[in-house]
Protein backbone atom coordinates (compact mmCIF):
# COMPACT_ATOMS: atom_id res chain seq x y z
CA UNK A 1 0.00 0.00 0.00
CA UNK A 2 1.43 3.33 -1.05
CA UNK A 3 1.35 6.84 0.36
CA UNK A 4 -1.46 7.88 -1.99
CA UNK A 5 -3.59 4.97 -0.78
CA UNK A 6 -3.03 6.06 2.81
CA UNK A 7 -3.94 9.68 2.05
CA UNK A 8 -7.11 8.66 0.18
CA UNK A 9 -8.13 6.25 2.93
CA UNK A 10 -7.87 3.13 0.81
CA UNK A 11 -6.72 -0.07 2.38
CA UNK A 12 -5.82 -3.50 1.15
CA UNK A 13 -8.70 -5.95 1.26
CA UNK A 14 -8.53 -8.65 3.90
CA UNK A 15 -7.24 -11.88 2.40
CA UNK A 16 -9.66 -14.74 2.88
CA UNK A 17 -8.47 -17.28 5.40
CA UNK A 18 -10.61 -20.36 4.89
CA UNK A 19 -8.96 -22.00 7.90
CA UNK A 20 -11.05 -19.66 10.06
CA UNK A 21 -13.94 -22.01 9.31
CA UNK A 22 -12.26 -24.57 11.57
CA UNK A 23 -12.98 -22.32 14.57
CA UNK A 24 -16.72 -22.99 14.16
CA UNK A 25 -16.90 -26.23 16.20
CA UNK A 26 -15.43 -24.58 19.31
CA UNK A 27 -17.54 -21.45 18.71
CA UNK A 28 -20.61 -23.71 18.52
CA UNK A 29 -19.91 -24.93 22.05
CA UNK A 30 -19.72 -21.33 23.25
CA UNK A 31 -22.90 -20.50 21.33
CA UNK A 32 -24.76 -23.41 22.90
CA UNK A 33 -23.61 -22.55 26.41
CA UNK A 34 -24.14 -18.79 26.04
CA UNK A 35 -27.28 -18.57 23.91
CA UNK A 36 -28.78 -22.07 23.63
CA UNK A 37 -28.19 -22.64 19.90
CA UNK A 38 -27.29 -26.09 18.53
CA UNK A 39 -26.09 -27.00 15.02
CA UNK A 40 -28.65 -28.22 12.48
CA UNK A 41 -26.16 -30.24 10.43
CA UNK A 42 -26.65 -27.97 7.42
CA UNK A 43 -24.04 -25.75 5.82
CA UNK A 44 -23.87 -24.00 2.49
CA UNK A 45 -21.58 -22.09 0.18
CA UNK A 46 -22.78 -19.24 -2.05
CA UNK A 47 -21.07 -17.94 -5.16
CA UNK A 48 -21.89 -15.91 -8.23
CA UNK A 49 -23.20 -18.07 -11.03
CA UNK A 50 -20.67 -19.40 -13.48
CA UNK A 51 -21.12 -21.54 -16.54
CA UNK A 52 -19.00 -23.73 -18.74
CA UNK A 53 -16.98 -26.89 -18.68
CA UNK A 54 -14.63 -25.71 -15.96
CA UNK A 55 -17.45 -25.26 -13.52
CA UNK A 56 -19.07 -28.55 -14.52
CA UNK A 57 -15.76 -30.27 -13.73
CA UNK A 58 -15.50 -28.54 -10.32
CA UNK A 59 -19.10 -29.46 -9.58
CA UNK A 60 -18.34 -33.12 -10.29
CA UNK A 61 -15.17 -32.96 -8.17
CA UNK A 62 -17.18 -31.53 -5.26
CA UNK A 63 -19.69 -34.39 -5.50
CA UNK A 64 -16.95 -37.02 -5.71
CA UNK A 65 -14.93 -35.54 -2.85
CA UNK A 66 -17.88 -35.30 -0.47
CA UNK A 67 -19.34 -38.64 -1.59
CA UNK A 68 -16.04 -40.39 -0.76
CA UNK A 69 -17.28 -40.53 2.83
CA UNK A 70 -19.21 -43.80 2.97
CA UNK A 71 -20.87 -42.94 6.30
CA UNK A 72 -23.02 -40.30 4.67
CA UNK A 73 -26.60 -41.08 3.75
CA UNK A 74 -28.20 -39.12 0.93
CA UNK A 75 -26.54 -36.82 -1.57
CA UNK A 76 -23.26 -35.26 -0.44
CA UNK A 77 -24.22 -31.84 -1.73
CA UNK A 78 -27.18 -30.30 -3.51
CA UNK A 79 -27.00 -27.35 -5.85
CA UNK A 80 -29.65 -24.65 -6.16
CA UNK A 81 -29.99 -21.14 -7.50
CA UNK A 82 -31.66 -18.29 -5.66
CA UNK A 83 -33.84 -15.48 -7.01
CA UNK A 84 -30.77 -13.26 -7.47
CA UNK A 85 -28.96 -15.77 -9.68
CA UNK A 86 -26.46 -16.93 -7.05
CA UNK A 87 -25.60 -20.61 -6.82
CA UNK A 88 -25.79 -22.38 -3.45
CA UNK A 89 -24.22 -25.70 -2.51
CA UNK A 90 -25.87 -27.31 0.51
CA UNK A 91 -23.95 -29.90 2.51
CA UNK A 92 -25.65 -32.06 5.15
CA UNK A 93 -24.30 -33.98 8.13
CA UNK A 94 -25.64 -35.24 11.42
CA UNK A 95 -26.32 -32.26 13.72
CA UNK A 96 -23.82 -33.61 16.27
CA UNK A 97 -21.01 -33.80 13.67
CA UNK A 98 -20.26 -30.12 13.10
CA UNK A 99 -16.56 -30.82 12.57
CA UNK A 100 -17.34 -33.01 9.52
CA UNK A 101 -19.73 -30.37 8.16
CA UNK A 102 -17.08 -27.68 8.52
CA UNK A 103 -14.61 -29.97 6.71
CA UNK A 104 -17.13 -30.32 3.87
CA UNK A 105 -17.75 -26.55 3.62
CA UNK A 106 -14.00 -25.89 3.74
CA UNK A 107 -13.38 -28.50 1.01
CA UNK A 108 -16.02 -26.95 -1.26
CA UNK A 109 -14.55 -23.47 -0.78
CA UNK A 110 -11.03 -24.75 -1.40
CA UNK A 111 -12.01 -26.62 -4.57
CA UNK A 112 -13.75 -23.55 -5.95
CA UNK A 113 -10.85 -21.29 -5.02
CA UNK A 114 -8.22 -23.65 -6.43
CA UNK A 115 -10.34 -24.13 -9.57
CA UNK A 116 -10.10 -20.41 -10.33
CA UNK A 117 -13.54 -19.49 -9.00
CA UNK A 118 -12.30 -17.68 -5.88
CA UNK A 119 -13.47 -14.24 -7.10
CA UNK A 120 -17.02 -15.61 -7.43
CA UNK A 121 -17.18 -16.92 -3.83
CA UNK A 122 -19.46 -14.77 -1.67
CA UNK A 123 -20.11 -16.48 1.64
CA UNK A 124 -20.49 -19.73 3.54
CA UNK A 125 -22.93 -20.36 6.35
CA UNK A 126 -23.65 -22.95 9.00
CA UNK A 127 -27.15 -23.27 10.45
CA UNK A 128 -28.23 -23.39 14.11
CA UNK A 129 -31.54 -23.51 16.01
CA UNK A 130 -32.45 -22.69 19.58
CA UNK A 131 -34.95 -24.48 21.85
CA UNK A 132 -37.78 -22.45 20.26
CA UNK A 133 -36.64 -23.61 16.78
CA UNK A 134 -35.62 -20.08 15.80
CA UNK A 135 -33.03 -20.20 13.00
CA UNK A 136 -29.60 -18.64 13.15
CA UNK A 137 -26.75 -18.75 10.66
CA UNK A 138 -23.12 -17.98 11.24
CA UNK A 139 -22.08 -16.47 7.93
CA UNK A 140 -18.45 -16.32 6.75
CA UNK A 141 -17.81 -13.46 4.32
CA UNK A 142 -15.21 -14.76 1.92
CA UNK A 143 -13.92 -11.37 0.75
CA UNK A 144 -13.84 -9.89 4.27
CA UNK A 145 -12.39 -12.87 6.13
CA UNK A 146 -14.94 -12.44 8.93
CA UNK A 147 -18.14 -13.90 10.38
CA UNK A 148 -21.47 -12.41 11.34
CA UNK A 149 -24.70 -13.85 12.77
CA UNK A 150 -27.91 -13.76 10.75
CA UNK A 151 -31.16 -14.33 12.65
CA UNK A 152 -34.31 -14.12 10.51
CA UNK A 153 -37.69 -13.86 12.17
CA UNK A 154 -39.89 -16.94 11.86
CA UNK A 155 -43.12 -15.06 11.08
CA UNK A 156 -42.75 -15.49 7.30
CA UNK A 157 -41.60 -11.92 6.69
CA UNK A 158 -38.19 -10.93 5.47
CA UNK A 159 -37.24 -9.28 8.74
CA UNK A 160 -34.36 -10.06 11.00
CA UNK A 161 -34.01 -10.17 14.75
CA UNK A 162 -31.23 -7.62 15.28
CA UNK A 163 -31.31 -8.06 19.04
CA UNK A 164 -30.52 -11.79 18.74
CA UNK A 165 -27.76 -11.04 16.23
CA UNK A 166 -26.13 -8.58 18.63
CA UNK A 167 -26.50 -11.06 21.48
CA UNK A 168 -24.75 -13.74 19.43
CA UNK A 169 -22.01 -11.27 18.50
CA UNK A 170 -21.40 -10.60 22.19
CA UNK A 171 -21.33 -14.33 22.98
CA UNK A 172 -18.92 -15.21 20.15
CA UNK A 173 -16.67 -12.15 20.20
CA UNK A 174 -13.72 -14.13 21.59
CA UNK A 175 -14.27 -17.25 19.44
CA UNK A 176 -14.69 -15.89 15.91
CA UNK A 177 -13.43 -12.93 13.93
CA UNK A 178 -16.72 -11.02 13.87
CA UNK A 179 -17.27 -8.48 11.08
CA UNK A 180 -17.07 -5.07 12.80
CA UNK A 181 -19.02 -3.18 10.10
CA UNK A 182 -22.70 -3.93 10.77
CA UNK A 183 -23.57 -2.61 7.31
CA UNK A 184 -21.84 -5.70 5.92
CA UNK A 185 -24.11 -8.07 7.86
CA UNK A 186 -26.09 -8.82 4.72
CA UNK A 187 -29.35 -10.76 4.95
CA UNK A 188 -29.31 -14.17 3.26
CA UNK A 189 -33.06 -14.68 2.89
CA UNK A 190 -34.03 -18.20 1.96
CA UNK A 191 -30.46 -19.49 2.04
CA UNK A 192 -30.21 -23.28 1.95
CA UNK A 193 -29.10 -24.52 5.35
CA UNK A 194 -30.87 -21.83 7.32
Amino acid sequence: MGLLDTILGRSKPVRPNLDQLFSLPSAALTLQAGAGYTPTGLGSVCFAGVEGGGFARIRQEVRELLDADTERSGPPVTFSQDAYGYTWLLAQRAPDDLAALVNDVHAVNTLLQDGGFGPQLLCSLVGFRDAEQRPLALVYLYKRGSFYPFAPLTDGTEKRDSQRELQVRAVLGDDLRIEPDLARWFPVWGAPGL
